[in-house]
Order: C-alpha cells, then structure tokens, then sequence
C-alpha cells in the first residue's frame, strides 16, 4: 500500500512538474505576462495529448490542478496532499507544496 501511495505522489509531482511548464510555454506563445491567469483549457492543450492529464486536467485522485497563473509554482491540491502526507512529506513536494 505505501509503494503505491508513494507511486501516486510521484505522479501528481510530474503532472505538476508538465503544468508549470505547459504554463510557461502558454505563457510565451501568448505574450501572458506575470499573474495572469491561464484557464485549464489552455494549459492543457501544451500538455501530451491523449494523456490522463489532457484528458482530465485533474489528478490521480480526479482532484481538479484548476486555473493556473503565469510566473507562479502550481501547488499539490491540498485534499491530495493530505492524503498522501504519511509517504510524502513537505521536503517531496518542494517547490510544488501545499
């Protein structure tokens, strides 16, 4: 079981790792600047198409990554977080932590 929250947690920190990018390169192509927000349609469409994270937008525990803001970390959605808290501390998340 802690293989596999731990297998969970590493996925959400990827998909978070592919939306800050995404954002950027959104960010770039758009002429966004510093705290302007990028809808979950647009960040998506930077993402690999066909993937879960194209697909839904949301996490392995189908929690909504929501709009985003150009220039700013996107964070583990807290519910997410919470639960896997026992094999993913604060130090795993950085810089994407609640």
């Amino acid at each position: 079981m802690r293989a596999r929250k731990r297998s969970q947690a590493s996925r959400i920190l990827n998909n978070l790792r592919i939306i800050d990018s995404a954002v950027d390169q959104y960010a770039i192509e758009n002429n966004k600047k510093t705290n302007d927000p990028v809808g979950t349609a647009d960040w998506t469409s930077y993402v690999k198409k066909g993937s879960s994270l194209y697909n839904t937008g949301s996490s392995v525990f189908r929690t909504a990554y929501g709009s985003q803001t150009v220039d700013q970390i996107p964070r583990v959605p807290s519910s997410d977080y919470n639960v896997l808290s026992d094999v993913a501390g604060t130090g795993f998340w950085s810089p994407y932590g609640p």
